[in-house]
């Protein structure tokens, strides 16, 4: 008998590079075992430097999209990422609150690593009172915990601990922030939730920059969930695979590092050659 991969729905914008969005979603999930049901929210014209337009699709659209998989298959796991109007926000979080049990990983995805602007102030207010609240975990860096948590010009002056105790009285109920934008030596990351720091990890910090580690993390945080993980145990586990997929990116165009989400498959083929 066949047994079915757990299911993963992620909402995402296209990214022609294969780098980010939706593609770089399903690569991930594809490649922890998970099967992958992509609704897509906006198409982009990027290249590995950055975002040169951002197309939001009607939010009746993205409703249709979901909800026509989501009465034919069970989902594991809800996973969100680039979003592009106030009204596809407002279309997601209805379809969301149809499925309180099932766990949602919310990326929010505000600013291109260039720094192109992808959500405005409208968009993150509809954000934290509409789909904060329904998160299982929230995944923000650290520029992306300050912008959500901050009030009216005190972003600056937030400490990541203080981001994190708003964002968790928003509603969501874990809170990890990563540290690659922080002047460390090390990468910090801290998982959060409603008693205070549940885990910190660090990871010695890679050379370069790259196209698609927030996007990366937060799918292999679904896979891990879907495939029936614990809290701690999830996101230890797609941290390691984030590293390594970073530690093995590769540069294909002028820009930003990709990366190698098939890692694992490439050791294994190199290992089978040495053998030979």
């Amino acid at each position: 008998m066949i047994v079915a991969p757990p299911i993963v729905l992620t909402f995402a914008a296209t990214d022609p590079t294969g780098g980010a969005g939706i593609q770089a979603d399903v690569l991930t999930l594809t490649s922890l075992g998970c099967h992958a049901l992509s609704v897509v929210t906006a198409v982009t014209v990027q290249d590995s430097s950055g975002v040169e337009a951002v197309l939001p699709l009607d939010a009746q659209w993205v409703a249709d999209q979901a909800r026509c998989v989501l009465e034919d298959m069970r989902v594991a796991a809800f996973k969100i990422g680039l979003l592009g109007s106030v009204e596809i926000i407002s279309s997601i979080a209805e379809i969301i609150a149809d499925y309180p049990d099932i766990p949602l990983i919310l990326d929010p995805v505000l600013a291109s690593g260039r720094g192109d602007e992808l959500a405005t102030d409208q968009m993150l207010r509809a954000m934290r009172d509409l789909l904060i609240p329904q998160a299982t975990v929230l995944t923000p860096n650290s520029l992306e915990a300050r912008r959500l948590a901050g009030d009216d010009g005190d972003t600056d002056q937030l400490s990541l601990d203080d981001c994190a105790r708003r964002l968790l009285d928003l509603g969501s109920e874990f809170v990890l922030i990563t540290g690659t934008h922080e002047n460390t030596t090390q990468v910090i990351n801290t998982l959060y939730c409603g008693n205070g720091t549940l885990r910190t990890d660090a990871w010695p910090r890679l050379p370069g920059s790259y196209h698609g580690s927030g996007c990366t993390l937060a799918s292999a945080l679904a896979a891990a969930l879907a495939n029936g993980l614990g809290i701690e145990e999830a996101v230890r586990d797609a941290q390691e695979y984030t590293w390594q997929s970073l530690r093995f990116a590769f540069r294909p165009g002028m820009g930003q590092h990709v990366p190698d989400r098939l890692f694992w498959a490439r050791e294994e083929e190199a290992a089978v050659d040495a053998e030979d």
